[in-house]
């Protein structure tokens, strides 16, 4: 049975493609038991929705909801390498970096994004321990990019 697969239809969500790396790196890596994902920008159909700075170009809110997007583009990105979602037994960890104005504080509420929809997904193994980090720019000007890292049985 496909659990996370049934959880994500009753969300109305759908895990996207996984996107092809933009450098020389791989979407994501096994070692021992868990899986970590590159960072994942919130590509739609292998384009940003948005771009620029959080604060400045790009509200708070949309910018939640693209960090969402870089989840599923993450767990995406872990079910490639690991066969199937239902492995999860824990969402260890969340690195959330946001191109944020310097005026812009919000980094925790945009992140929430992403850690919202894991909790909605996997109960209480998709609590976990997070990092919301601004930074000055993001690659190909994205607002957001999110990582995970991921225990799996």
């Amino acid at each position: 049975m496909a659990r996370i697969a049934d959880r994500l239809a009753e969300l109305g969500l759908e895990l996207p493609g996984v996107a092809a790396p933009v450098a020389a790196y791989v979407p994501a890596v096994v070692q021992g038991n868990l899986v970590y994902t590159s960072g994942q920008l919130p590509f739609v159909e292998g384009s940003l929705p948005a771009t620029g700075k959080v604060g400045a170009d790009v509200t708070a809110e949309d910018a939640q909801k693209y960090a969402k997007i870089c989840a599923l583009n993450a767990l995406a990105a872990a079910e490639s390498v690991i066969g199937s979602l239902d492995r999860v037994t824990q969402v260890v960890k969340v690195t959330g970096f946001v191109a944020s104005d310097p005026a812009f504080i919000g980094q925790p509420a945009v992140i929430n994004g992403a850690s919202t929809v894991l909790g909605e997904i996997f109960g209480d193994a998709g609590i976990h321990a997070r990092s919301a980090v601004g930074v000055a720019v993001l690659p190909m000007d994205a607002p957001v990019e999110v990582e995970l890292v991921l225990a799996f049985a």
